[in-house]
């Protein structure tokens, strides 16, 4: 029965296949659990916290919403898209949220926003258009997209990991610093210090090995022996987190989670923790609010919605071309199969999250690693987000796995995902330097729709001078038109105050 309703056998796959992979993407994207709350446990603009109370009742309230709304959405991903991907709040965009919607408003009016982006995105592809524009871009600019988002994690992997890292007073004008004369550089200083970076370094070594043995499960065998090979460095020479105050911080530690053994304060081994959902429903509470509140107003309130929807639009787009690029589950034109499906989850999954209290749900490119394990089908995307349910009551044992154990997976995404770059023909400019655009501008900018967008705009702008405007669809100049209003967002807001 598993088979038939997920067509297991169909697209080359297994149950033990998908349930690795489904293990496997867990693992590489569980961070969220720990790292949402740290971004959205700040202040509102009325200097109140999620769920009232401290920043520690907010991130504890934060975390369990984090995993639930994750948990239930992929499961909804996998059941009814039958998609291997996995949704949870989306990096970047939640940063948006608290610094530049929350500061203005109140925390029920900056979800409002957010919900009323997902209800909107929602009708885009009920109405047709989301899925119109997906099949207006030209094939090898969905193949530019892969790239580019497989470049993006890897660098992701290698910036969380510590192996390459930002260099200190990259602060252009001020007084106070002298600029540094490359943003990234190799660990600290140059050089790579701390037991953290050996950790990381065997257990991408691990991984390539198994690869090249052709073990099974050899990414999910690389994260497990990494954790191990972390709880006992730590055990042994106490390396500490990376952060230890606003302040201050230690280069030789852990990226996020230290991997010791949760315990609580008598000894005693801890697993368990009770979740708390007090955010549930912030996001109907004020859903206008922001557009009546003097410090935001209706006009600035309509670009966050539009810059939000944006984003949400395009980041999923690239996401779900990506996996399916990299699964096999694309036709000739690079169309994906159910699209529509995987759309409709994902854009449930926006208002979800602002309904939740927890910021915009989207597709995570992290699913990408459980591909790469063998995942093809939905049940993957059901074991991920079982597991993520779990994480509701597990946290702290969560907590155990650190950045350096999960990022060499996506190294290794990285690699698999850029083997897709021969198919690009650079020979015609309209599509080489696009493409060129869109792949290295989401690891520049650490941004994928800023990929998406250059890329688009310098297609249409090409195709036109070269006089072959015809080649253009006129959705695709269309979403041009739209990027050029997102770019330059910044300067529109200042000029309508």
């Amino acid at each position: 029965m598993l088979d038939t309703y997920f067509k297991i056998t169909q697209r080359g796959s297994t149950v033990a296949r998908e349930v690795r992979g489904g293990i496997v993407t867990f693992f590489t994207m569980a961070y969220i659990v720990a790292l949402n709350p740290l971004i959205l446990a700040t202040t509102d603009s009325t200097g109140a916290f999620i769920g009232g109370g401290d920043r520690t009742n907010a991130i504890i309230i934060v975390a369990a919403g984090t995993a639930l709304v994750a948990g239930l959405l992929t499961i909804l991903m996998g059941a009814v898209a039958n998609f291997p991907l996995a949704l949870a709040t989306g990096l970047g965009l939640n940063t948006f949220v608290a610094v530049s919607i929350a500061k203005n408003a109140t925390w029920a009016q900056a979800m409002g926003l957010v919900v009323l982006e997902g209800l909107i995105i929602l009708v885009l592809v009920f109405t047709g258009f989301r899925i119109a524009v997906f099949k207006a871009i030209p094939t090898p600019l969905k193949v530019a997209i892969s790239v580019g988002i497989g470049l993006f994690i890897a660098l992701i992997g290698l910036v969380d990991s510590g192996f390459v890292r930002r260099t200190p007073n990259v602060v252009w004008g001020s007084n106070n610093s002298k600029p540094s004369a490359v943003p990234l550089e190799l660990g600290d200083g140059g050089q790579l210090v701390g037991w953290p970076i050996v950790v990381f370094t065997v257990g991408l070594l691990l991984t390539i090995v198994l690869m090249v043995r052709k073990i099974k499960g050899s990414i999910l065998i690389g994260i497990i022996t990494s954790t191990i090979l972390a709880i006992i460095v730590e055990s042994q020479f106490k390396v500490g987190n990376s952060f230890i105050s606003p302040t201050e911080s230690n280069s030789r530690g852990w990226g996020l989670n230290t991997p010791a053994l949760p315990k609580n304060a008598d000894g005693t081994l801890n697993f368990t923790d009770t979740p708390r959902f007090d955010s549930l429903g912030l996001g109907f509470e004020d859903i206008f609010g922001a557009f009546t509140n003097p410090k935001t107003g209706f006009l600035a309130a309509l670009l966050l919605v539009f810059t939000l929807l944006l984003a949400d639009f395009f980041d999923t787009m690239g996401t779900m071309t990506a996996i399916g690029n990299q699964a096999g589950l694309t036709d000739s034109k690079g169309n994906v199969e159910g699209a529509n499906k995987i759309l409709i989850v994902d854009s449930i999954a926006a208002a979800t999250g602002g309904a939740a209290g927890i910021s915009s749900n989207t597709s995570y490119i992290e699913s990408a690693s459980g591909v790469g394990e063998g995942a093809r089908t939905g049940l993957a995307s059901i074991v991920t987000g079982l597991l993520f349910l779990l994480t509701t009551f597990l946290s702290p044992l969560v907590a155990v796995i650190p950045y350096e154990a999960a990022t060499p997976a996506l190294i290794i995404v990285g690699f698999l995902m850029m083997s897709q770059v021969k198919d690009i023909a650079w020979d015609d400019l309209g599509i080489g330097i696009p493409a060129f655009l869109t792949i290295i501008l989401m690891p520049f900018t650490y941004n994928i729709s800023v990929g998406i967008g250059a890329g688009f705009v310098s297609h249409v702008v090409i195709r036109l001078v070269q006089g072959r405007r015809k080649e253009v669809h006129p959705l695709l100049i269309l979403v041009a038109v739209l990027f050029m209003v997102y770019f330059l967002s910044s300067p529109i807001k200042s000029w309508i105050g």
